[in-house]
């Protein structure tokens, strides 16, 4: 996720608990995606479109705090 940001993400993981909380639950979310949908853990596709849906919202969050730590 937003590899040019790189080094970004990888100071506001340490310095922003609340990024780094928001982080870790998109990359948990992105492996139970995965997971979910490989068929090593059930879930109905209503479940899986709610968990992308959740991830989504996620990735707009974490990419507008990286750009606002950037001043943009």
């Amino acid at each position: 996720m937003f590899p040019e940001l790189r080094e970004e993400i990888s100071r506001l993981k340490i310095e922003d608990a609340r990024f780094a909380k928001l982080f870790h639950r998109h990359n948990a979310l992105d492996q139970e995606i995965k997971n979910s949908e490989a068929s090593l853990l059930p879930a109905a596709q209503g479940t899986i479109e709610t968990l992308k849906k959740e991830k989504l919202h996620l990735k707009d969050e974490l990419y507008g705090i990286l750009l606002k730590s950037r001043g943009m």
